[in-house]
């Protein structure tokens, strides 16, 4: 297997600005320095690197100085993370032009993966169109990824309508949209991430560890997740893709990049 980290721990999840009044700008946004990150993802041995598509758009015009650090610190580019509502048909083009326009520069600056996350809750609850509409959405974005040579998956999450198993269960059903297992969302939505991933096997092309402890985010190995059963199923279905490490805020991103390294090399 291949291990890569997200940049997002480096300043945390912020959202752009412009996409409070203007929806194909509502990009995620780690507000803290790409050029950093990749540096410390590097010299704590990760071999690649994902990130939200906020700050890849942030090398649009730029796209020679992205493939420079690339080369500079011998990264591969594994993918983008982008997030919609997908319920709400009015603004749904809106969405996906945004989701294209991340799609076309990733795919042209070597990206194999597209992780997609959402689906909004409503305040006056979620309703079971809900669900076909996100199923729906998904296989058009899966479609869209796949036009341009990338791989799409859904990342359940916490704060969408796939949070828990029975949701996670219901959207499946709707979609054959590939999964990416958060193993820490899928905890603190109340599901096991070792039986999600041998319930989901058949559709896992990308993974993400991340651990869990007292309804925080940790490094690897200081929370209860079940990392060596897990990588034990992985390996029976011989899966050997990307898995990529991701700590949405730590007070010391290189270290805690380099903590979740060490226990990696423990249990490979």
């Amino acid at each position: 297997m291949k291990l890569g980290y997200q940049t997002n721990t480096w300043g945390g999840v912020v959202g752009h600005p412009n996409g409070v009044t203007s929806i194909k700008d509502l990009y995620y946004l780690a507000n803290g320095s790409t050029e950093e990150a990749l540096a410390d993802i590097a010299a704590a041995g990760y071999e690649g690197f994902e990130l939200f598509d906020g700050n890849l758009m942030a090398y649009e015009n730029e796209p020679d100085r992205f493939k420079s650090l690339m080369r500079q610190h011998g990264l591969q580019f594994i993918g983008v993370y982008v997030g919609a509502n997908f319920i709400y048909p009015d603004i749904w083009k809106d969405e996906l032009y945004r989701i294209e326009r991340t799609v076309r520069l990733a795919a042209s600056l070597g990206a194999e993966h597209l992780v997609a996350g959402g689906g909004a809750i409503r305040h006056d609850g979620t309703t079971e169109d809900d669900y076909k509409r996100l199923a729906a959405g998904l296989d058009e974005v899966t479609r869209m990824a796949a036009k341009y040579g990338l791989t799409a998956s859904y990342h359940p999450h916490l704060g969408t309508i796939v949070q828990a198993p029975e949701q996670l269960r219901k959207l499946t059903e709707l979609t054959d949209v590939k999964l990416c297992p958060d193993t820490a969302h899928i905890e603190a939505g109340g599901g096991d991430p070792l039986e999600t991933i041998r319930t989901y096997i058949d559709r896992i092309e990308y993974v993400h560890f991340k651990d869990y402890r007292n309804g925080r985010f940790v490094p690897l190995g200081q929370g209860s997740q079940k990392f060596s059963a897990m990588l034990d199923v992985l390996k029976a279905h011989q899966y050997d893709g990307w898995l990529t490490v991701e700590l949405d805020s730590f007070p010391n991103p290189k270290e805690g990049a380099e903590t979740s390294m060490q226990f990696l090399k423990g249990i490979l």
